[in-house]
């Protein structure tokens, strides 16, 4: 496969997971807003996690409900936001047509189109959570459509090895944050406040019910220690390691053990499975997310280097 070709299957993935990932950290922080009427704190972490927090305060002046919507959502400035996100996911999907199937060319091309029909700022203001579930439904949609309809060849593996790269990347940096600044007084531990907080981090990576299967409270160590490395959740960073494992080695194919990337991923995945919550504390929440995102970003720049420059 050429790499042009690979790479524009590999971020036409990368941006769709990432429009859904912004679409469902601002629809969960809309519930947290009338739990907690009043406060504007709640929307902080949502501009933090996104990443690009200075251009944000560069273009407003203060934090409120209408500028974070308007600059995740439809500041055309901001790389990031959705309409920036699925526009850049339908020019990757433009220029592979003949690679991809003809059902997701014309769902990615429909959903760009009504995000530039003249009544959506209207519209995302009225019903925000409403206009959030459509997105988050394209971009569930979108996965299920490539599951279904593309060969689950070396161009599937890339569309699998960005959406994971994406997910694992917005997983890592929303547990970041939050933990920093939801890290509650050690007296609110276990009050009301405290819990909805921790339940909205679930919330925004659609974990809170899984995690109740496997936890009785919604504390700073047990939702960290499902986040980060839980075999089986698909968004845990584990679960993301060890399948984008899966798909390099699909991708290398008989050229594996010469391939940096898969060496570096794989050192990722076993440090993942073989480590402890307690001991990721010890060395500090922080530091090892910041370590893994290092890493991450590091076995970005080998996948590019390996297969897409």
């Amino acid at each position: 496969m050429l790499s042009m070709v690979a790479d524009s299957i590999y971020w036409l993935s990368r941006y769709i997971e990432r429009a859904e990932n912004v679409a469902r950290s601002i629809d969960v922080n809309l519930q947290l807003q009338l739990e907690l009427p009043g406060e504007e704190r709640p929307w902080e972490p949502v501009v933090q996690a996104a990443g690009n927090a200075e251009e944000f305060f560069r273009a407003y002046s203060r934090i409120s409900l209408e500028n974070v919507l308007t600059f995740l959502t439809l500041d055309r400035s901001n790389p990031s936001s959705i309409l920036s996100c699925i526009a850049a996911a339908r020019e990757n999907a433009r220029c592979i047509r003949e690679i991809i199937s003809s059902e997701l060319w014309m769902h990615i091309n429909r959903f760009h189109l009504e995000l530039n029909n003249p009544d959506i700022p209207a519209r995302m203001l009225d019903n925000p959570h409403e206009f959030y579930t459509e997105v988050k439904e394209f971009s569930q949609l979108a996965v299920g459509i490539m599951q279904g309809t593309m060969s689950h060849d070396i161009g599937w593996n890339f569309a699998r090895l960005g959406r994971l790269t994406e997910r694992a990347d917005q997983t890592s940096r929303i547990l970041d944050v939050k933990y920093f600044i939801l890290l509650p007084d050690p007296a609110m531990v276990g009050m009301v406040l405290d819990i909805v907080q921790w339940t909205a981090l679930l919330k925004s990576v659609s974990a809170f019910e899984m995690f109740r299967k496997r936890y009785s409270s919604a504390t700073p160590r047990n939702v960290s220690e499902f986040l980060l490395l839980d075999r089986d959740f698909p968004r845990s960073l584990r679960y993301c390691v060890s399948e984008m494992e899966a798909g390099l080695k699909e991708i290398a194919g008989a050229d594996s053990p010469c391939v940096t990337s898969l060496r570096k991923v794989g050192r990722l995945k076993a440090e993942l499975e073989f480590t402890t919550i307690e001991e990721i504390i010890a060395a500090g929440l922080h530091e090892s997310i910041e370590s893994f995102q290092s890493r991450l970003a590091d076995l970005t720049a080998a996948v590019r280097k390996d297969f897409l420059a």
